[in-house]
């Protein structure tokens, strides 16, 4: 029989909090652990028991165990109706919550993990949900209104008792305790849809004390509690001051900011999934997309964002930053769900494609809409995402990847290329794009029935080429200001056609000599922008050939047009000097005296000054466009310069006279195009490296990092520069000069990140060797003030392990200057403010030695690979040379009397961790035994952690030496016997007369007795042990 409803007017619907007329004080002073008491076993205590014993059993009957606990509590209930005067009911309402209460209580003791415990759990919130679900249809039933008022039922005094009891339980110093107190709590409250103002400060007020907890589990229960209470902190932003303090005490601000700085990743995932989606939190939730985490990265893409709805509510920079975030991410699970929620919910948002009926329930999806999917290209605003490095491309390849109706819809017929669009034509190109990056036979079928021919994609391209101009130059002659947007828009469309024209087959001849002629007459156009003059140099260079008639050609084609271009820019307005001429000559020719009025002669003046002023700029002008023609031109060039008049022309009359100009624009633009030179010509290169390292030590921050760019160009190209023994010594000087400069962060970061990632590479490749940079670099990599600069970070963090574990010598090179680096770091630390932080000189001891074990080099040498009888390559121990070295650095390092006690402390800790093994070489071991019996001897070892670990390595060391004596016994002896073997087989099948040599019998004793006199390694060390004895 369901409970009668008592209401209680006082209260709010759903999780709610109201003034209180108690405080926070006299709360925590009325509030105590109530622990049933333990009593003889009765007939409601064994049922309930017997209802929590079968729930943690199994998932599966939890339903049916709910109902029948809910017979229960109704059997038991208060709230009965009608009930007769004589009944056989003996237990009532505080019997049922004691029962229930005692078995929640059992529970805080089973340890996390513990499958029984969470099974009881999730019978429990069903319990009282499906309770609360009751209670609420009996209200309903009853005609109360529950949008005022909060119901007083059993189960709110269940739930009241059961909080009063776990509540203080979450204070409790044993961490299971409070780990399964909280999680209960946070079931309780997420069960229920309503609750009681005083109810609702304590939970609040408890829960807030967990979120700081030591233990993690602890922090992600708390935060599932109070996500469900922080759905109201939106509507009721004025609160009272906290107990602790004055300060405001909003909770949602808290959580927000546990998201943020959490250091768990499960705290952040479980926030980012609980908390409410409102304009306030969804910056927030949207900043987890470069979690740290993938697992929450995961979760936002493949839950938070497809339940967000709309996407076009997101900002335009949104929206392209999740999608960037998104399908480059590391994790290939976070790059399906990006590129799903691309092509199904963003697309589903813009074309419609569910149709819902007026029951809300039936959904049906709408064949695909080539409109919708403009209107996606548009949202994601493809002028911008589909340039450069943006990420539109990338969205399109994932959407044709997963939608094939999309792909078998698409057609490109002549209306489609009459009224095209920058949305049309990129939807266009990407389609093209992905037929091509496939490589399968239905897919070039397909590009072949879509794509147009040549000479036609020629006539379109001309046609839009030729609009654009007349766009140009009408909005350069007037002062329209919205003719920018339509310029942008249209060059667009060219470029995205030039993109299209790249990846053409040029077999057909007469489309082939058509879009050469197009492309001729386009690049002679002055007014063309850069962008697309570079494309064109692009489509132009792979209508000739690649091979090196075509190249010459190439070449010859474009400084034609470079040639032209001069002459356009510079034919311009021509009149204008002579109509100033003409004035002042037929002026002069009316009147023998030469005019007396100073106004006219300053006006004079002022007017020779414009046109001087002008002619310089159109002059500049005029360097730069063929300097930019130039320099594309030549990164579509491999040919050798000498060989090519055509190269050598331009160098002479375009190239050298710009990196002599005053004006700063053409030099720049002029050293590029020079270094593009070098890298064709050795000789060239060698001539003007000291032209780029002046530039570097005496430029501005652009022309400095141009100049690192193209001196780390060319020592890649041309490595001898550097590497051959008769290279230069002032050379190589001056260019290990330049690079610590930049890792010592003289220059701004921009310049010193471009000259570390050269460094980097050149260091990767073998051209630099340098000790000394490589010293510099890993310091840099660990100084404080390089912290702030993200890119060298992010650049020397791949290139230190990647350069230790790609070659020996490289990881040799790092053991002989970590004793110095680690000297380096205690002296940083010493020179360090009291704010100030850096990464702790243990951390990069272990850094250190991690980078110098050679069981982590990708590719082991003949010092670690044998051959068996076979033939065949079979490992063996690896060579452990590098890291005596290092320890043998190490140890002399702690023999110095400058040597800090904590330096000690610190090298003696990596010497711990050395890996000692018996196939290294017998010199270095002795060494390195010699220099531990040193230092323990000498007490260089003060703490008992120190001298642990060199007695460590002094026992490792002496079971290495005996192993690699006893290794070099045994194969001596066998070498010995295999050589008398094979002389007494060579004697066997002589004549008693004949000799193995022209002169000479061999004695097989001689042979097999070897040399007297020598004693093996292990003899001599115990004869020195006898003798110091």
């Amino acid at each position: 029989m369901p409970g009668r409803v008592s209401v209680r007017s006082s209260t709010v619907t759903r999780i709610s909090r109201k003034s209180s007329t108690q405080t926070l004080n006299s709360r925590r002073t009325t509030t105590a652990i109530i622990i049933p008491e333990e009593t003889s076993a009765t007939r409601l205590r064994t049922q309930i028991c017997t209802i929590f014993s079968d729930a943690q059993k199994s998932n599966a009957g939890h339903r049916k165990l709910a109902a029948k606990l809910r017979k229960t509590q109704e059997s038991c209930s208060l709230e009965t109706a009608n009930l007769p005067a004589k009944s056989d009911q003996i237990f009532g309402e505080d019997d049922f919550i004691v029962e229930v209460t005692r078995c929640i209580v059992r529970l805080m003791c089973v340890k996390k993990g513990e499958s029984v415990g969470d099974r009881v759990l999730r019978f429990l919130e069903l319990f009282l949900r499906y309770a609360s679900d009751k209670d609420a249809t009996a209200a309903t039933e009853a005609g109360v209104d529950l949008s005022q008022v909060t119901l007083e039922t059993s189960t709110t005094r269940l739930v009241s008792h059961v909080l009063s009891v776990l509540l203080p339980l979450l204070g409790s110093k044993e961490k299971t305790v409070r780990y399964r107190a909280t999680q209960v709590v946070a079931h309780i409250v997420n069960s229920l849809d309503s609750i009681d103002d005083e109810t609702y400060h304590l939970l609040r007020m408890s829960l807030l004390k967990r979120i700081r907890d030591k233990e993690s589990i602890i922090r992600v229960q708390a935060v599932l509690g109070l996500g469900r209470l922080a759905g109201n902190e939106e509507d009721c932003m004025q609160e009272d001051a906290d107990s602790d303090g004055g300060e405001s005490n909003s909770l949602l601000d808290r959580l927000l900011d546990i998201l943020q700085n959490d250091p768990s990743a499960e705290v952040r995932r479980s926030l980012l999934v609980n908390l409410p989606l409102t304009p306030g939190t969804l910056p927030f939730l949207l900043e987890r997309a470069r979690d740290l985490d993938p697992a929450t990265r995961r979760a936002l893409y493949s839950k938070i964002l497809p339940a967000l709805g709309d996407f076009r509510h997101l900002s335009l920079s949104m929206r392209e930053k999740l999608l960037r975030w998104g399908l480059r991410d590391r994790d290939e699970i976070v790059r399906r769900a990006t590129g799903r929620l691309f092509r199904e919910r963003w697309i589903g948002d813009c074309a419609g494609t569910q149709v819902i009926d007026d029951d809300g329930s039936n959904t049906d999806p709408k064949a695909p809409s080539v409109d919708g999917l403009l209107e996606l290209l548009e949202r994601i605003d493809v002028l911008n995402s589909a340039a450069g490095n943006g990420v539109a491309l990338e969205a399109m390849k994932e959407f044709w990847n997963g939608r094939p109706d999309y792909r078998d819809m698409v057609t490109f017929d002549d209306p489609f290329w009459d009224r095209l669009t920058p949305e049309s034509i990129f939807m266009a190109r990407s389609l093209i794009n992905f037929y091509q990056e496939e490589q399968d036979d239905k897919y070039e079928s397909l590009l072949e029935e879509k794509m147009p021919e040549v000479t036609k994609l020629a006539f379109i391209l001309q046609r839009y080429t030729n609009d654009l101009i007349e766009r140009i130059r009408y909005t350069n002659t007037s002062s329209d200001p919205g003719g920018d947007e339509d310029i942008v828009e249209q060059e667009f469309i060219v470029e995205q056609l030039l993109h299209i024209a790249k990846t053409l087959d040029y077999t057909d001849e007469v489309g082939r000599r058509k879009m050469f002629a197009l492309l001729r007459e386009i690049l002679s156009i002055a007014e063309l922008p850069e962008e697309v003059t570079r494309l064109v140099v692009d489509v132009l260079r792979n209508v000739n050939g690649k091979e090196a008639t075509g190249e010459r050609e190439f070449c010859s084609v474009v400084l034609e047009a470079v040639a032209e271009v001069h002459d356009t820019i510079a034919l311009e307005d021509p009149t204008i000097d002579n109509e100033d001429e003409s004035f002042h000559s037929a002026r002069s020719e009316l009147s023998d005296t030469p005019p007396t009025k100073p106004k006219m002669e300053e006006k004079d003046e002022v007017d020779n000054s414009e046109v001087e002023e002008a002619k310089a700029i159109k002059e500049i002008m005029i360097n730069l466009k063929c300097l930019h023609i130039a320099q594309c031109m030549l990164e579509n060039v491999e040919g050798s310069l000498q060989q090519n008049v055509h190269l050598v022309t331009m160098l002479n009359n375009l190239v050298v006279p710009a990196v002599r100009s005053h004006e700063a624009p053409i030099r720049e633009r002029g050293l590029a195009c020079l270094g593009l030179c070098c890298l064709l010509d050795k000789a060239l290169a060698d001539e003007n490296l000291t032209l780029f390292l002046h530039c570097y030590s005496k430029g501005h921050d652009a022309l400095q990092v141009s100049a690192i760019h193209v001196l780390c160009d060319i020592l890649a190209t041309h490595p001898t520069l550097l590497t051959l023994d008769t290279a230069d010594p002032g050379l190589q000087k001056s260019i290990s000069k330049i690079f610590a400069k930049a890792l010592k962060g003289i220059h701004t970061p921009e310049v010193q990140c471009a000259a570390t990632t050269a460094l980097c590479k050149l260091m990767l490749l073998s051209i630099i060797r340098d000790e000394d940079l490589l010293k510099q670099a890993v310091t840099c990599y660990f100084d404080p003030s390089t912290r702030e600069n993200a890119g060298v970070i992010q650049a020397l963090s791949y290139f230190l392990p990647i350069y230790c574990y790609s070659r020996r010598e490289n990881m040799d090179r790092m053991a002989s200057v970590a004793a110095a680096v680690m000297q380096n770091q205690v002296d940083l630390a010493d020179e360090l403010e009291a704010d100030e932080d850096m990464v702790g000189i243990g951390m990069v001891g272990n850094m250190l030695v991690d980078w110098t074990d050679a069981r982590k080099l990708v590719v082991q040498d003949e010092t670690s690979v044998s051959w068996d009888e076979a033939g065949k390559r079979e490992g063996k121990a690896v060579n452990g040379d590098i890291h005596l070295s290092l320890a043998a650095s190490l140890l002399e390092r702690c023999f110095v009397h400058s040597c800090t006690r904590e330096e000690k402390k610190a090298l003696i800790s990596m010497l711990g961790k050395i890996y000692v093994t018996s196939n290294s070489s017998p010199e270095r071991l002795e060494e390195v035994y010699y220099l531990v019996t040193d230092a323990i001897d000498g007490k260089v070892a003060v703490e008992a952690v120190s001298r642990n670990a060199l007695a460590k390595l002094h026992l490792a060391l002496s079971k290495a030496m005996g192993e690699a004596s006893k290794t070099r016994t045994g194969s001596e002896d066998s070498h010995d016997q295999t050589t008398t073997e094979d002389v007494q087989d060579a004697v066997s099948t002589l004549g008693p007369n004949e000799t193995l040599g022209h002169e000479k019998k061999v004695d097989v004793s001689e042979v097999d007795s070897g040399e007297d006199g020598k004693d093996t390694l292990l003899d001599e060390l115990l004869d020195e042990e006898d003798e110091e004895g």
